[in-house]
């Protein structure tokens, strides 16, 4: 009896030992990704001072469908990328044709043309958008909610944009503030498509990017002008494939999959956007403006107001939450 009782214990505390284990490899894994994350906006705009966008785009997604693959040969995947049937391979080039081609190369001629600081926060604006593009495709009704939040986020809109000029309001970029919010649709565009497709994640990802490579291409060669490379450039978009688009999906995911409650470790990609404004002024020397920080703090306060709605509109039943931001 009293050997039984021991058995049970040690059981359990080994189960308790295991369970915090994983816990705390869930918050490592997570606040590594919110770390790159944080850093991302500051290359974007290190990689724009020797590389044009387009240019940035392909080396990065070129480093991407490196990194993903070698992924997918280390964990002994990477023959399901031949197993696919025909329309799985037409929705990874839809896929790959909206993310990474077509959401990068607006956000990055975003940033060209943007303060760090202006564009990265308006970028963030998809989870509102969200829910309003799932009226149409997936025939939801927003409530009132949704209307409060989307006028919360879009005021933290109208303050980022202003670049600290309140009393004579005036867009700089009006192109550059349409491009970093209208990424935002086109993210949820692909969000909506995406969260449907039940394949793997990672070979989700890199037949994406394998097919988005086929668009980045096309577009570098028909547009021509083609020189020789920056090291510094090029060392920047390799970090950017790397950190934006390849480690931090996979980090990102193996969080989720050792948290036990994945809202926690979801809401950790608040502290992002806040913690990329300390990158923004130390590394490229940008003064933060009081109305960045007002207009960040309304755009978070939107999203959050909204999330409960978002992740019950969007995720597939009995699916943990991904993630909420990106």
């Amino acid at each position: 009896m009293h050997l039984s009782c021991l058995k049970k214990d040690i059981f359990h505390i080994y189960g308790l030992n295991m369970n915090i284990r994983k816990e705390n490899q869930a918050y490592m894994f997570a606040s590594l990704t919110i770390l790159f994350w944080s850093t991302v906006a500051t290359a974007f705009k290190i990689a724009l001072n020797y590389l044009d966008y387009i240019e940035l785009l392909l080396f990065a997604s070129l480093t991407s469908v490196v990194i993903l693959g070698i992924i997918l040969v280390s964990q002994g995947r990477l023959q399901l990328i031949f197993h696919q049937k025909v329309k799985q391979y037409l929705f990874s080039a839809l896929l790959g044709f909206l993310n990474p081609f077509l959401y990068y190369l607006v956000l990055f001629k975003a940033y060209s043309l943007l303060p760090a600081q202006v564009a990265q926060p308006l970028n963030m604006i998809w989870p509102i958008v969200l829910v309003f593009l799932a009226i149409p495709f997936l025939k939801q009704k927003p409530g009132i909610k949704s209307f409060v939040a989307l006028f919360i986020s879009f005021g933290g809109v109208f303050l980022i944009s202003s670049q600290g000029n309140l009393s004579g309001y005036h867009i700089d970029e009006p192109l550059g503030v349409a491009l970093a919010a209208g990424s935002s649709i086109i993210w949820s565009f692909f969000w909506i498509l995406n969260v449907r497709d039940k394949r793997d994640e990672v070979v989700k990802l890199f037949l994406n990017f394998l097919f988005a490579m086929i668009f980045i291409l096309l577009l570098y060669v028909l547009r021509g002008n083609y020189r020789t490379i920056p090291v510094k450039g090029f060392t920047a978009a390799l970090y950017v494939g790397a950190f934006e688009m390849g480690f931090s999906f996979v980090f990102w995911l193996k969080a989720l999959q050792l948290a036990r409650s994945t809202d926690v470790i979801s809401n950790m990609v608040y502290l992002s956007p806040f913690i990329s404004l300390i990158f923004i002024h130390f590394i490229l020397g940008e003064q933060i403006y009081i109305t960045t920080i007002a207009g960040l703090v309304l755009i978070v306060f939107g999203i959050i107001l909204q999330k409960l709605r978002l992740t019950g509109v969007i995720k597939k039943p009995g699916e943990k939450p991904s993630e909420i931001l990106k």
